[in-house]
């Protein structure tokens, strides 16, 4: 870990790309390093110490809320639809009981929600099996996260056959449950480090205002965005403004329910 700079984690999706491109584009990073990886990735690097800050699973946090402290007013959630967290299936979601299903190592939260949505709001006995890159032929149902899930369901859009013709939106079905949102990834600092306050506080300023910014520039940012390969500026607008990057009071409820939940499913 560098001693005189804030490593940064990043993550190189669709979902958090328009902070990161304000951040990267608008202010003065020499003070920061930022290091790319899947969420399931950062999470491991940030619980090791080779990282100081990082946007992170949620359930990262709450495996190790000693270990970390939260930076307020941000997420990466959904009250509904995310879009990008996206189980799709062969058959329908409640007649899979007694079946194997797939999902991405990517993301250990979204993991543990389906876990959530089978077994206590479908009340399915389901083995989920944690994969590298589910996909076609991963059985009857499999679970993509992130831009692999924008990009499979724009596969979908565009063929006229389509095996998996169930396609299940997690966030949705969590808000339709709960009447919350769900907290996909929170941004967390280490307890830990130590001389870089400062530069903890200014980054944090500086995210502010890089929320604040990038919502305000959205259709400009959707031009640069790489999942501009296989989605249209319209699509990808459409995509963010399903996003909540808040984190209020409701969302802390819902991040609470989450918690109590996969500990009962687990």
């Amino acid at each position: 870990m560098s001693d005189n700079k804030l490593v940064v984690g990043k993550i190189p999706y669709a979902n958090v790309f328009p902070i990161f491109y304000v951040l990267e584009n608008e202010f003065d990073c020499s003070q920061y390093v930022f290091v790319e990886g899947v969420p399931s990735s950062l999470n491991r690097m940030l619980r090791e110490g080779e990282l100081d800050i990082s946007p992170s699973s949620s359930l990262e946090y709450l495996r190790n809320k000693g270990v970390y402290s939260i930076i307020g007013n941000h997420s990466i959630s959904s009250k509904g639809e995310v879009g990008s967290i996206l189980f799709f299936s062969r058959q329908r979601i409640e007649d899979l009981d007694g079946t194997v299903v797939f999902a991405s190592s990517q993301s250990e939260t979204s993991v543990a929600l389906l876990k959530i949505i089978l077994k206590k709001f479908y009340g399915l006995s389901v083995a989920v099996e944690v994969v590298t890159k589910p996909d076609q032929q991963s059985g009857t149902a499999y679970l993509l996260i992130g831009d692999d899930a924008l990009k499979q369901q724009a596969v979908y859009h565009q063929s006229t056959i389509a095996d998996y013709s169930f396609v299940y939106d997690l966030g949705e079905i969590w808000y339709r449950q709960t009447g919350l949102p769900f907290v996909f990834a929170l941004w967390i600092v280490r307890n830990d480090i130590s001389g870089k306050g400062g530069l903890v506080d200014r980054f944090t300023t500086d995210l502010g205002r890089a929320k604040e910014i990038a919502l305000n520039k959205l259709p400009h940012i959707a031009k640069y965005a790489p999942v501009n390969a296989f989605m249209t500026e319209e699509e990808i607008l459409a995509y963010w403004k399903k996003l909540d990057y808040e984190l209020s009071d409701e969302h802390r409820k819902g991040l609470a329910l989450f918690d109590r939940y996969r500990k009962e499913v687990d």
